[in-house]
C-alpha cells in the first residue's frame, strides 16, 4: 500500500522535473478552508448534519502555465493551466438528524447517539484548470482583475478512520447499533477503523484575484467523491439497508495565496 503511494509521489515529482526543464512558468501556493463530509454519519442532506460534521483542510498547490513560452497565443494554452495537489483534511463525525431526535430516546437512539468517529486524508494528484472568460497574458498584467475558473481531476487519497462509542468498545449489542454489526463488504462488521488507499475524482469552480503582478488569491469551492464508501469507518450492509447508497464524499471551501515563480 505504502509503494503505490510512494510510486504515485515520484511519479509526480518526475512530471514536475519535465516541466521546469521545459522553462514552463510555474506557480506555488497553499490554500486552506472548511471541510464539510458527506458519509453514513447523520442524514443525508440534512442542515445539521452538514454543519457539524465539518472538518478543515490545507493544501500545497503548483501550478504549470503553458502560457509563458508561447506566443501564438493558442486557445489551450492561453486559458488552461495544470494544477497538483497535496493536502490533507481531518473531520469529526456524529449522528444528527430525526433518527437520533426521537423523544423519549430508545436504547437504538441512545446507541447511534453514543457513536462517533473522525477521518483524515492525504491527497495527491493532478488537476486540469480552466479559465474561460479571460486569458492568461491578460489576467497577468492585469492587477485587481478577476479570473473565474472550473477545475477537473483526480486524486490518491490515503485515509485513517476511526469509529468509537462514548458506552464502550464497538462490537457488541450493548454499544453498537444493530445495523453496523452486520457484517458488510468483507468486513465483520459495518464500522471499520483502518487506513488504506483509495482514488477520488474532484470538480471545482472559483476565482483568481490579481493581487500583484506576481501573486494571486484564490477562492474555491470543490467537490471531491471518492471510490470507497469506507472513508468516514462507516459502510452497512448495501443489500440489506438500500439507503446506503453513495461513496463517501467531501465538499471543501477554500481560500489561498499563489506566489509566480521567476526562473
Amino acid at each position: 500500500m505504502c509503494k503505490r503511494l510512494y510510486f504515485i509521489i515520484f511519479a509526480l515529482l518526475g512530471i514536475s522535473t519535465i516541466n521546469a526543464q521545459s522553462s514552463l512558468a510555474h506557480e506555488i501556493g497553499i490554500m486552506f478552508g472548511p471541510v464539510t463530509f458527506q458519509s453514513d454519519y447523520g442524514e443525508r442532506n440534512n442542515f445539521d448534519t452538514n454543519v457539524a460534521n465539518t472538518g478543515f483542510g490545507i493544501g500545497i498547490i503548483h501550478f504549470t502555465n503553458f502560457s509563458s513560452n508561447n506566443n501564438k497565443e493558442h486557445f489551450f494554452s492561453e486559458h488552461f493551466k495544470v494544477r497538483t495537489e497535496f493536502s490533507f483534511t481531518k473531520t469529526n463525525l456524529h449522528h444528527f438528524g430525526k433518527w437520533v431526535s426521537k423523544n423519549p430516546p430508545t436504547l437504538g437512539v441512545q446507541r447511534l447517539k453514543a457513536m462517533s468517529g473522525s477521518t483524515s486524508t492525504i491527497n495527491l494528484g493532478p488537476q486540469l484548470e480552466f479559465s474561460p472568460f479571460m486569458k492568461i497574458h491578460d489576467y497577468e498584467n492585469s492587477p485587481g482583475s478577476l479570473s473565474p475558473y472550473v477545475s477537473l481531476g483526480f486524486l490518491a487519497s490515503y485515509y485513517s478512520t476511526k469509529a468509537k462509542s462514548s458506552l464502550g468498545e464497538l462490537g457488541t449489542i450493548e454499544t453498537t447499533p444493530l445495523k453496523y454489526l452486520t457484517p458488510s463488504d468483507g468486513r465483520e462488521h459495518g464500522y471499520s477503523t483502518e487506513s488504506n488507499l483509495v482514488l477520488s475524482a474532484t470538480a471545482g469552480a472559483g476565482v483568481h484575484y490579481k493581487l500583484t503582478n506576481m501573486s494571486d488569491l484564490m477562492f474555491e469551492a470543490r467537490f471531491q467523491v471518492f471510490n470507497s464508501d469506507w472513508v468516514d469507518g462507516l459502510n452497512p450492509n448495501k443489500d440489506i439497508y438500500k439507503e446506503n447508497k453513495s461513496n463517501d464524499s467531501q465538499v471543501w471551501f477554500n481560500a489561498g495565496y499563489i506566489y509566480y515563480l521567476d526562473f
